[in-house]
């Protein structure tokens, strides 16, 4: 069976940080496959709201996420800080992916890759959009 590979980047233009909470933590004792994504969906809502947007509005536009991936490093434990560094890549006509690499603050130790991938959509007229010119130009400003 193969394996899913996610090509992080090698640099990151934001960063958060979590506590797991003791609801994060799965029958196996460890931060649960359904707690890491959503603590990549609190990040990406994070990561929006620092240059002032919304899922709703990013330049009068909306988002989906058309699709996700996590491969997991190591385990993450009740109480550890995780810290949760974004970029965003590989953009197209109509959206892009948004790169996690969640870490333990403490130690450093990589706890999981992640990426979702995001269209632009408009919810008033229910149909797909190009990216916004600006957003990609702040985005991109910053990457580089």
């Amino acid at each position: 069976m193969a394996r899913i590979k996610i090509d992080m980047p090698d640099n990151y233009s934001f960063s958060t940080e979590m506590p797991v909470r003791i609801s994060d933590i799965n029958y196996g004792g460890h931060l649960g496959n359904d707690a890491v994504l959503a603590m990549v969906h609190e990040a990406r809502v994070r990561f929006l709201n620092s240059y002032n947007y919304g899922e709703l509005d990013i330049e009068g536009a909306g988002i989906i996420m058309t699709d996700s991936a996590i491969v997991y490093k190591a385990e993450g434990f009740h109480a550890d800080m995780v810290q949760i560094d974004i970029a965003v890549g590989d953009f197209n006509k109509y959206g892009c992916d948004i790169y996690y690499l969640l870490s333990n603050k403490k130690t450093a130790v990589e706890i999981a890759h992640a990426k979702t991938g995001i269209i632009f959509f408009d919810y008033n007229e229910r149909k797909v959009i190009p990216v916004p010119e600006e957003f990609r130009n702040r985005i991109v400003k910053i990457a580089e």
